[in-house]
């Protein structure tokens, strides 16, 4: 079966939607969160566990695996899916944010991006063709384009040269997968940029189509929006968001990269996106930070010391129905490994139960409802 989306619901209210991810693998209901499986692992979890949680679709990190422990190990084993021992659907990033994060050790040339690695010091010089040629090695279902991560704050002509050079890699990208796939079920996601600036966004996201539609069904599996929640403010990636994600096509999934918190997500899917991934839920599930229907929880703090609740009363997950706060305070506190696991395994219950939910109101075409609700229960904060 190729890659294909199917449009099944729209808010009359909104621009969000709900739609159904079909591949040769398997399925994905959107809107849809993505855990992220940095190192071919959901840190703290089995996959087993991730999956009984309700994801069927998780993103692994071209660059890392790349590093450690080569995709050409990963390759000979199988693949990403029986290497990690997972049944759903993957997603790799392209290596573009990692080459971002890297910025004092990284110098981007027309072709690529020349960086040493974090682990040993070995130079890479990391093109379009070897994304492409890392990710197909893993065998993921969706593989990203190379781009380049626009830092912030950026002037409108820095951004410029960096959204055209994003456009000279993707295009370099969409030649080669298709060279290396033909006739493959992956898809291939491009990446609109342009920084906070909506107008060269557009201007991107138009080139991208164009290329699209002249590849007459060998173009582009999904459209996805890259560089924001970098440290510009949150009202200017929210307008970004509001603007350009409408415009995309309706007949592919749109997918907001990196966000975010449970706001971020809600008004994602307002603004018509399908797919979000973020490391929050796991990162802060790890470290104490556990997200709850009113708002955030810091199990670390000496009120909770003696506290028989779970952590959120409404929250039907394995840690909230079998350990208080008090115990998961205790467990944090003592450094213990199960800290991590429970905290964690909440963390993703939340954010994929949250998906469900805004699902469910977009097919019955109840959305401001939900959200109005959803923001109310949050302002009633912690008890």
């Amino acid at each position: 079966m190729p890659f294909s989306f199917e449009l099944q619901a729209k808010s009359s209210e909104t621009d969000a939607r709900a739609g159904l991810i079909q591949t040769a693998r398997g399925q994905v209901q959107t809107p849809a969160f993505m855990p992220v499986g940095t190192a071919a692992t959901v840190k703290g979890m089995t996959t087993d566990e991730v999956q009984d949680l309700g994801s069927n679709l998780i993103v692994c990190n071209t660059y890392h695996l790349m590093l450690r422990p080569g995709e050409g190990l990963v390759q000979d084993l199988g693949g990403l899916h029986p290497f990690m021992h997972w049944s759903g659907l993957i997603l790799t990033d392209s290596g573009g944010y990692q080459a971002f994060s890297l910025a004092q050790t990284r110098k981007l040339e027309p072709g690529g991006v020349r960086f040493r690695s974090h682990i040993d010091g070995t130079e890479y010089f990391l093109t379009p063709q070897r994304s492409m040629e890392i990710q197909c090695a893993l065998n993921s279902d969706i593989v990203m384009v190379l781009d380049e991560c626009t830092p912030y704050p950026v002037t409108a002509a820095e951004a410029r040269q960096s959204m055209e050079l994003s456009l000279n890699w993707e295009q370099v990208s969409l030649q080669h997968f298709h060279e290396l796939n033909q006739n493959s079920n992956k898809g291939l996601f491009c990446i609109v940029q342009g920084s906070v600036y909506s107008d060269l966004r557009l201007e991107c996201y138009q080139k991208l189509r164009e290329w699209d539609e002249a590849k007459d069904g060998q173009g582009f599996a999904g459209f996805a929006m890259g560089g924001l929640a970098i440290g510009e403010p949150q009202e200017l990636t929210r307008e970004v968001v509001a603007t350009v994600t409408p415009q995309l096509p309706a007949d592919k999934p749109r997918y907001l990269m990196g966000m975010g918190y449970p706001e971020d997500l809600v008004e994602g899917v307002a603004a018509g996106s399908d797919m979000f991934d973020c490391v929050l839920p796991t990162r802060n599930g790890r470290n104490g930070q556990l997200f709850t229907s009113r708002g955030e929880l810091n199990i670390r703090n000496a009120r909770y010391a003696r506290d028989e609740r779970p952590i959120d009363p409404d929250c039907p997950c394995t840690t909230c129905r079998n350990y208080s706060r008090a115990y998961l305070r205790h467990l944090f506190q003592a450094k213990e490994i199960l800290a991590a696991r429970l905290g964690t395994y909440h963390n993703l219950a939340y954010y994929l139960r949250l998906m469900e939910s805004l699902r469910e109101a977009i097919i019955q075409d109840r959305f401001n409802a939900f959200k109005k609700d959803f923001y109310e229960q949050r302002s009633q904060g912690i008890d």
